[in-house]
C-alpha cells in the first residue's frame, strides 16, 4: 500500500507572553492553505496534532493546553500604515476545529520579532541599536497593535533581565500597545450596561460585567460562584461539574452579548468570550509558590481558556481586565476598591501583572483609547514542521 510522503513547512516555533506557538509566514504555507478555508484549517489541525481523543496532542506540536495549542501566520501588510497583518488561530485539542473569532494578546509579542527577522518589516524603519517600533494589524479582530522591539546590532534582542510571572526564565521586555481596544462596530459594552443580571437557567442569576475590550470578557464576582479568587489550576480543572457550569455560563453570556444566537452555537466558538471572575486584593500562594501580598496587588482575577483555568492570564484578557478596571462601577472597577485608575496591577494564578488602560464616557458611551503592557519573546526552534502529503 502506498501513502503521501510527508511535506516540509518553514515554520518558527515562538513564545511569547506566557504562550508558544507555530508561527508561518503566509508565503510559505502551501497555494492551498494561503487562503482561509478547509485546507488551511486541516494543515493547522496536523500541525499542532489535533483532534487528539486522548487529549494530549502527542503527534504534533501542541502542549495540550490552551495556551501551547496555537498557530499565528504573519504576511507583509496589507493596510496603510502598518508592517506586518497578524492573524491567529486557536486549535482545539480534542476537536477537528480552528477558532478565528480573537486575538492572542501573548503571542502579539513575538510578532514584532517574527516580522523583523523575516523581512516583513521594510529595513529602513529597523534601526541598528535601540527600538524597533513595529506596527502590526490584528484582522482577527481588526484592530491596531504596536509592538516596541529592543534591537542591537541589527538583531532582534531576546534575552534581557525582564521576569514575567508564568515564564520561568527573563528575557528582553517588549512593550505592547493595543490602540482603540473596544470593539469598533458597536459598544464597549454589548448590552448597554457596565453591569447586568446574567441568568443562567438550572445555575442561577449572577451580576455580571460584560466588555468587548481586548477580547469579548464576561466577568463574575468570584463570591457569588463559590470561589475566593485565588484559586489555581487544580482547584478548578480537576472539576469536571465545574467546569461544565462555566462554560454554561459561558454560552448565556456570548447570547447576551449578541456574539451567538443560541447557546448550542458556542461549541463552535471556544476562544471568545472568555469568562473570568474578580475578588479584592488578597493573600495567596502562586503557582510556583512564590507568596503574592495583597498590599501589592489591587484585585484577584481568573480567568478560563477554552474550557479551563488559564494558568497565568491571557495577553487580550488583560486588556479586559485593565479597561474595565478604568469604567467606573465595573465589577473590576468595584473589586479593584471603585476609585478611578488608568492602570491596574492584578493577581493571577501565576503571580502579577500590571496593565495600563484609559476609558472615558463620551457622549453616553464608555470607549477605550489604549492599553499598554510589558511581555517578552524568544524564538524556541526554527526550520520546518512536516505533514502528511493528503492532509489537505
Amino acid at each position: 500500500m502506498s501513502h503521501a510522503p510527508q511535506i516540509k513547512i518553514p515554520a518558527t516555533y515562538m513564545r511569547g507572553g506566557t504562550s508558544k506557538g507555530v508561527f508561518f509566514s503566509l508565503t510559505d504555507l502551501p497555494e492551498a492553505a494561503q487562503v482561509p478555508g478547509a485546507a488551511r484549517d486541516s494543515i493547522l489541525l496536523r500541525v499542532i496534532g489535533s483532534p487528539d481523543p486522548y487529549g494530549q496532542q502527542i503527534d504534533g506540536m501542541g502542549g495540550a493546553t490552551s495556551s501551547t495549542s496555537k498557530t499565528v501566520i504573519l504576511a507583509k501588510s496589507e493596510q496603510a500604515d502598518h508592517d506586518v497583518d497578524y492573524l491567529f488561530g486557536q486549535v482545539a485539542i480534542n476537536k477537528a476545529f480552528v477558532d478565528w473569532s480573537g486575538n492572542c494578546g501573548n503571542l502579539t509579542a513575538a510578532v514584532g520579532a517574527f516580522a523583523i527577522s523575516k523581512g516583513l518589516v521594510d529595513a529602513d524603519r529597523i534601526p541598528e541599536n535601540g527600538i524597533c517600533t513595529v506596527r502590526i494589524w490584528q484582522k482577527n479582530i481588526q484592530k491596531t497593535i504596536i509592538a516596541h522591539v529592543p534591537m542591537t546590532n541589527g538583531e532582534v534582542q531576546e534575552t534581557g533581565d525582564f521576569e514575567l510571572d508564568g515564564v520561568t526564565f527573563p528575557a528582553a521586555e517588549v512593550v505592547i500597545e493595543f490602540m482603540d481596544p473596544a470593539d469598533g462596530e458597536g459598544s464597549m459594552f454589548p448590552t448597554g450596561n457596565v453591569v447586568d443580571d446574567l441568568e443562567v437557567p438550572g445555575i442561577g442569576t449572577f451580576k455580571a460585567t460584560m466588555i468587548n475590550a481586548g477580547i469579548p470578557t464576561i466577568f463574575m464576582n468570584a463570591a457569588d460562584i463559590g470561589y475566593t479568587g485565588t484559586e489555581l489550576q487544580k482547584d478548578i480543572n480537576s472539576d469536571a461539574d465545574a467546569l461544565a457550569r462555566f462554560e454554561t455560563m459561558r454560552a448565556y453570556g456570548a447570547v447576551k452579548m449578541g456574539l451567538i444566537k443560541d447557546i448550542a452555537e458556542a461549541v463552535e466558538r471556544q476562544h471568545t468570550p472568555k469568562i473570568a471572575f474578580v475578588a479584592p486584593a488578597t493573600d495567596y500562594q502562586a503557582s510556583s509558590g512564590k507568596q503574592i501580598a495583597s498590599n501589592d496587588i489591587d484585585v484577584c482575577v481568573r480567568a478560563l481558556s477554552m474550557g479551563k483555568l488559564h494558568h497565568a492570564m491571557m495577553g487580550t484578557a488583560s486588556v479586559a481586565i485593565a479597561t474595565a478596571a478604568a469604567v467606573s462601577g465595573s465589577l473590576v472597577n468595584l473589586a479593584a476598591g471603585g476609585v478611578e485608575r488608568d492602570s491596574v496591577t492584578f493577581g493571577h494564578p501565576s503571580g502579577t501583572l500590571r496593565v495600563g488602560a484609559a476609558a472615558a464616557l463620551v457622549d453616553g458611551e464608555w470607549t477605550a483609547t489604549k492599553a499598554v503592557m510589558s511581555r517578552s519573546a524568544r524564538v524556541i526552534m526554527e526550520g520546518n514542521v512536516r505533514v502528511p502529503g493528503d492532509t489537505f
